[in-house]
């Protein structure tokens, strides 16, 4: 699930924005002033911010686009204000924006650009988001809000099994075959201890223990 970070200070308008965003399922974090935001920035993984440039206190949406660059020079940023001036656009895209849209604008219109920014973002690489961790297919690493857990080889296959197949159960016998193959001959508790030592490395996983049969991924 994508975290976006809203940051608005018409508290109607920020949660109607919320409403719409979760809708789309993805995560929302509200910001009704601009200090709270900045002292945010840093302590968890963001998806994209949405900064409304005028903040009711000393805080301004530039402030915090230079804050959040100094964390992460990629991730994507939408910028809105109620003035239409081409400064303003102009200096936010100096700043690192990735688009501006001009109040008022329809909560549709929001919606539409910030799935065509996190589509463009993200899934040109191979990458899997649950909860705060990030999985890189191709390099097979794994990250928690920007921190490697080293993970075996075995216990990465069981993780990419799980994300791949959310809410299907699999009995103990399944995840042999499909991490151990078909040849493998020991003890099917292997599996549990393989489970066990992901949900210690990974504690944040929703891994729920079907008894007598097996495990699933929620």
């Amino acid at each position: 699930m994508y975290k976006i970070c809203l940051v608005e200070d018409e508290e109607s308008l920020n949660n109607l924005m919320k409403s719409y965003i979760e809708k789309e399922g993805y995560e929302v974090i509200q910001f009704f002033k601009g200090l709270p935001a900045l002292e945010y920035i840093g302590k968890e993984k963001v998806d994209l911010w949405i900064l409304d440039i005028m903040l009711g206190d000393t805080i301004s949406g530039y402030d915090l686009i230079k804050k959040i660059r100094e964390f992460d020079k990629n991730v994507p940023v939408i910028f809105t204000s109620a003035r239409d001036q081409d400064l303003d656009k102009i200096l936010g895209l100096e700043l690192g924006s990735d688009d501006y849209v001009t109040k008022p604008y329809s909560p549709k219109e929001l919606v539409l650009r910030i799935n065509n920014i996190l589509k463009r973002v993200y899934s040109s690489s191979n990458k899997i988001k649950y909860e705060n961790y990030e999985v890189d297919v191709d390099k097979r690493i794994v990250t928690h809000d920007g921190k490697e857990i080293n993970l075996t080889t075995l216990e990465f296959d069981l993780l990419y099994m799980f994300l791949n197949n959310k809410g299907k159960s699999y009995s103990r016998d399944d995840i042999l075959n499909i991490i151990w193959g078909e040849n493998y001959f020991g003890s099917d508790r292997v599996v549990d201890d393989l489970v066990r030592r992901l949900r210690k490395k990974m504690p944040k996983l929703h891994i729920s223990t079907i008894y007598g049969f097996g495990y699933r991924l929620t």
